[in-house]
């Protein structure tokens, strides 16, 4: 008996190694790059290059690479091979002049699980819905930023209620995260549900957390295990199972909403983003272009996070940089104060008589580097990027990082310096290279949006505050990365001026 235990266990590692080797062969055949493929990193079989990424800095490795590879370089998550596009110039040839064959999204598990076979929303959409939605999106977000009592005034009556939740804070040092979350989501809310949230509403919380977790996992270590190893992945505990957790939370929050809505919308005066789609959904009854009810959920979703999230990031690393560098900030309210005063109330108008200001709104949103890898993207043809070839089916990803510090396009890229965009007169002149909302056919659909918040928001605080930290406390400035690159916790001083 203990003879044929012996026998039946080595057939069991015979069939194991078995296994094992065939497994290998299919990686090899798998692994063999076509001829003048991009070149990468040696990675490990089966697991390519997932492990050799920093968890906390991913585009600090993958912008290192560059300098090793070239500006067209491959890594392999899992079985998969990523084409990374570094640099100004390669990252325009990619997303700009070869639009067309770089704008459709590559097959993700991830995305697939989380939007459970519906249209993909306006972010993870491809062809014909694709563009649809965005066209959608796109024109409601300008309606009612430019009617339905001007996003300009909603903008600048939320930085009032901004203002005087840090007032409550009577010169005690606080967390500004929690509140600058706060009144960016609402403006967004605004726009998708018609209406704000006061601070204290706890399903408004319970939602701001879940979209805060959504958004740094998605963008996590744990997202590209999940990609990589869908089958393994979905079988095992572990933080990557909170993006599905999270995401059923939100879509739950905004079935509430979109169930409110359907119960008096008025076709021919719709309120915000929900009515509009909603009316347009009645209107096209076959929804082979996304207008369901599954899909609008999951396009509410995708402005919450690339709404909120992205603008608020900017917020905080501006508060940051500000205080880092208290002489910025004295110059910027100087100017403040020159051209406008600190009891008008700032509007858009105001911006080309603030050059110094825009400058330096500009340089936070470069070192902040809020969205440091671009979405990525999959060649529809065969095609070559920097001399290499490129096969249809290819996953490729811009590394935004690599532009907003390009050696080749900043006099000095690792270093917060406002005069980037400014010319010798002291005007505000714009650059190429700045592209934290991307470029081409997938830039930032709410790009004027954000632009519009950003400006808006640090003015009225800045007429405000004067801002501050504790003694000998010094701001870091590594962050964590997700989907988007978050601070490490501070705490701040908001003084009366």
């Amino acid at each position: 008996m203990g003879l044929c235990g012996l026998f039946l266990g080595l057939d069991r590692v015979g069939i194991l190694l078995s296994v094992f080797a065939v497994l290998l062969v299919v990686y090899f055949r798998k692994k063999k790059d076509p001829p003048n493929f991009p070149p990468g990193p040696p990675a490990l079989p089966l697991f390519g290059n997932v492990f050799n990424i920093e968890a906390k800095q991913p585009h600090i490795y993958l912008t290192k690479l560059a300098d090793v590879y070239g500006n067209v370089f491959c890594i392999r998550l899992g079985r998969d091979k990523t084409v990374f596009v570094s640099g100004y110039k390669m990252v325009k040839e990619a997303i700009v002049k070869q639009a067309d064959n770089f704008v459709d999204r590559p097959y993700s598990p991830m995305v697939t699980r989380i939007y459970s076979g519906n249209s993909a929303g306006l972010f993870f959409s491809n062809g014909k819905v694709w563009r649809r939605q965005r066209r959608f999106a796109m024109t409601t977000i300008r309606t009612y930023s430019l009617t339905k009592g001007s996003m300009e005034q909603k903008i600048c009556e939320e930085s009032r209620h901004l203002q005087e939740r840090m007032e409550t804070e009577k010169g005690e040092p606080f967390d500004p995260v929690h509140i600058l979350n706060n009144a960016v989501a609402n403006i967004i809310c605004q726009i998708v549900f018609g209406r704000r949230f006061d601070y204290s509403d706890e399903s408004f919380q319970t939602m701001l957390k879940n979209l805060t977790e959504m958004a740094y996992l998605e963008g996590s270590t744990w997202a590209l295990l999940y990609n990589a190893f869908p089958a393994l992945m979905t079988r095992l505990p572990g933080p990557h199972t909170g993006i599905f957790s999270h995401c059923k939370s939100l879509e739950t929050f905004i079935m509430g909403e979109i169930e409110r809505h359907k119960q008096d919308v008025d076709p021919g005066n719709p309120r915000d983003y929900i009515d509009s789609f909603l009316i347009e959904e009645r209107q096209n009854r076959n929804h082979e272009l996304g207008f369901n009810e599954g899909n609008l959920v999951l396009c509410c979703l995708d402005l919450f996070l690339a709404g909120s999230e992205t603008t608020s990031k900017t917020l905080q690393w501006g508060l940051i940089y500000l205080i880092k560098y208290p002489h910025i900030q004295d110059k910027v309210q100087a100017e403040i104060d020159r051209v406008i005063g600190q009891n008008h109330q700032p509007t858009m108008t105001d911006r080309p008589n603030l050059p110094y200001t825009d400058a330096v709104l500009h340089e936070i949103q470069r070192v902040g580097n809020i969205v440091p890898l671009n979405g990525p993207r999959v060649a529809a043809r065969d095609t070559t990027l920097g001399g290499y070839f490129i096969p249809k089916g290819t996953s490729v990803l811009p590394n935004l990082t690599s532009v907003l510090f390009d050696k080749h396009e900043w006099e000095t890229p690792d270093t917060f310096n406002p005069g980037h965009f400014l010319n010798s007169d002291g005007e505000f002149v714009r650059r190429e290279a700045f592209l934290p909302f991307s470029a081409g056919k997938r830039a930032c659909l709410g790009e004027g949006l954000a632009r519009m918040e950003v400006f808006l928001f640090f003015v009225s605080l800045l007429q405000r505050f004067k801002f501050s930290t504790l003694d000998g406390v010094e701001l870091r400035t590594e962050g964590t990365t997700g989907a988007t690159r978050t601070p490490d916790p501070f705490k701040i001083y908001a003084k009366a001026r």
